[in-house]
């Protein structure tokens, strides 16, 4: 496929690859040349299409060397999160898809098995390739596939480190299964990695050369067949007892009796090929580890991966990003709203803390512990401990605020009921991304929020409809004494532009009025969406001015503001930026049906019972019915 042109030019590889089977047919040789040229197209198409670009650059080689060695789509790979695939899905028949990336109609910005059948397993939230490809690896051992279907989990450092990893490990350890585990290690999540884990990793006594030579002996044995895999194990255990007593340190996947390979450099191509050759027909679970390093071949990448872990656009030429061009003048984030709300009170209460699952700058909890380190806890990748840690500093005296994500929150579900809301413990979960977060798509929509904290005892839920109203919510959960109290806002800025005025205390379940109608129709919100538009839009449009309340508590619903909206008004329209299922138009519902008012007719205006697709959030919010056109025609309708 070399063009020997008198220019010593060389012809393009990676144009001519439509799948796997085309990879294949090239040399060893070739393979530096195409995965240079994945890292341009990359930088190419994301500097104008943004997307997650650090993960994938420094993936390159990896992807390459799986399809490879290994005969995809029969064999499996399982990626993890799925941030780094982009040259997975280029590799697979995508490339022209691939400008459509994350946009409305287009590919997902995620393995999506609805999408190829190269996407073996559904990604976006951390930990699950473990125990997904180990029950297709166990799948195929049941099935009697043959020939042999290889099942390879892909996994990042602080991936491993999440709770749902380690039971995929132990469970794989007691399971007979063939699975290979690739740890690819950039000691990076989106922040730095933090926890005892990370530093293992990082410090590893298996060197180069230990490896190197074991890796070599092992090969030498069994090719003149003195090794098999039946005297494996029993080998393996004594070669770890050995290498525990020599390095006084025992190999933590070893100790679980599975195979443990590296650590290798993770951009060398021909090595990893060569390592995954005389790798990939062994028998049992087996561990690869892979030194990578995030951004590889874009220095400013290098240097910065966490702000280039979703940089947005930027010139690829000098890598200024268009973010960074923002000045003083604008409207604050939601995310930058909270952080600067919570260190301002934190200033003066010392039982305040911060908590966050490896999004420090995601949250903005970074702009606390920027100031006060002591206080702010980054878990790394552990929902679900984040939320029973907070439960025990809460118990014993501190004013502990969890800052996840919607969907990311959704796995600790169990213990904000079991060691938060039971004991009726005083932990605020500030919940960011609430609502359609746009590209990102389904598995990052914080679609079900109200609808599964709602029916929690002990349990009040806010939801701000601006700025200011947010940072009332926060010093409201900081000096009014309450149980456990959640606070959700959307991604992205708001409309204000600080300075914003002092904070004031609010009192949960109590809403207001925002406007006064002349119609029969009162619009009922909560949360940031665009009913005051919607409204106004009716207004002018039909002639039909109705009322706008804005309810600002989900749980307790204020009684007294429905009944007067209900003494002024015959008809209802809800609107929330949630599924509709059990959420803020159903607790209406369920009050109008428990105080006598279930004969009002009542409009729902929220997120389909459906999971929604990617693509920008003034395209979703119209696709789902909750722009300020849909509640201007549901306005209208109920008028009529």
């Amino acid at each position: 496929m070399e063009n020997n042109s008198p220019s010593g030019t060389t012809t393009p590889l990676l144009p001519a690859i439509d799948s796997p089977e085309d990879l294949r047919r090239l040399s060893k040789e070739q393979l530096p040349q195409l995965c240079s040229e994945i890292r341009n197209y990359l930088i190419s198409e994301l500097s104008n299409n943004p997307g997650h670009f650090a993960s994938s650059m420094g993936a390159v080689e990896l992807t390459v060397a799986l399809h490879y060695v290994f005969n995809t789509p029969y064999d499996r790979i399982v990626w993890d999160v799925g941030h780094q695939a982009y040259g997975h899905k280029l590799l697979t028949g995508r490339r022209e898809a691939f400008k459509g990336n994350r946009k409305l109609g287009g590919i997902s910005g995620f393995p999506n098995p609805a999408e190829s059948q190269y996407d073996t397993f559904s990604a976006g939230h951390a930990s699950n390739s473990i125990s997904a490809a180990l029950g297709m690896a166990v799948a195929s051992e049941l099935q009697k596939d043959n020939p042999r279907r290889n099942v390879v989990a892909v996994i990042g450092d602080a991936s491993i480190s999440g709770g749902l990893a380690f039971e995929g490990i132990n469970n794989a350890a007691n399971t007979p299964n063939n699975l290979l585990i690739i740890l690819n290690d950039n000691d990076m999540s989106i922040d730095s990695n933090v926890g005892s884990l990370n530093s293992y990793m990082a410090h590893l006594t298996a060197s180069k050369g230990y490896n190197d030579l074991r890796y070599k002996l092992y090969r030498g044995l069994r090719r003149m067949g003195m090794v098999s895999d039946r005297q494996k194990g029993s080998i393996m255990r004594f070669n770890n007892s050995l290498k525990s007593l020599l390095a006084h340190q025992q190999n933590i996947f070893e100790g679980l009796n599975i195979r443990y390979f590296g650590p290798f450099d993770g951009h060398d191509i021909d090595r990893i090929v060569r390592v995954l050759t005389d790798i990939r027909d062994m028998k049992g679970p087996r561990i690869l580890h892979l030194r990578t390093v995030k951004g590889k071949g874009y220095a400013p990448a290098e240097k910065d991966p966490a702000h280039w872990h979703a940089p947005g656009r930027f010139n690829p030429a000098t890598g200024e990003r268009a973010e960074s061009k923002a000045g003083g003048g604008c409207p604050m984030k939601y995310q930058d709203v909270m952080g600067q709300a919570l260190t301002e009170l934190a200033r003066h209460d010392a039982g305040i803390t911060g908590i966050t699952a490896a999004m420090l700058s995601g949250t903005s909890m970074s702009v606390m512990q920027a100031e006060m380190p002591d206080r702010v806890f980054d878990v790394g990748i552990s929902e679900g401990h984040a939320v029973t840690f907070a439960g025990g500093l809460a118990k014993d005296g501190m004013k502990p605020f969890v800052a996840i994500y919607s969907s990311f929150l959704q796995r600790a579900y169990d213990h904000i009921i079991h060691d938060v809301a039971i004991q009726n413990l005083p932990v605020t979960f500030c919940i960011d991304r609430a609502g359609l977060v746009g590209e990102d798509g389904p598995t990052h929509h914080g679609a079900f929020d109200l609808s599964y904290l709602r029916s929690i005892p002990n349990m009040t839920v806010g939801a701000p409809s601006d700025e200011q109203t947010l940072r009332d919510m926060i010093y409201t959960a900081a000096t009014v004494k309450h149980g456990p109290l959640a606070i959700r806002y959307p991604r992205g800025a708001g409309r204000n532009v600080p300075p914003f005025p002092p904070m004031a205390p609010l009192t949960p379940g109590k809403g207001r009025k925002l406007a006064e109608g002349d119609s029969d129709v009162a619009v009922l919100s909560i949360g940031v969406t665009e009913a005051a538009e919607g409204v106004r839009m009716a207004a002018e449009k039909h002639g039909v001015k109705a009322s706008l309340y804005d309810m600002l508590w989900l749980k307790p619903l204020d009684g007294a503001l429905l009944r007067e909206a209900l003494s002024r008004h015959s008809r209802i329209v809800t609107v929330e930026d949630g599924c509709r299922q059990g959420g803020f138009g159903s607790a209406v519902l369920e009050w109008l049906a428990d105080n006598g008012f279930g004969h009002v007719p009542v409009s729902r205006l929220g997120l389909p019972d459906s999971f929604i697709t990617q693509g920008t959030p003034a395209q979703l919010r119209e696709i789902c019915g909750i722009d300020a056109g849909a509640i201007c025609r549901a306005i209208v309708n109920q008028k009529s």
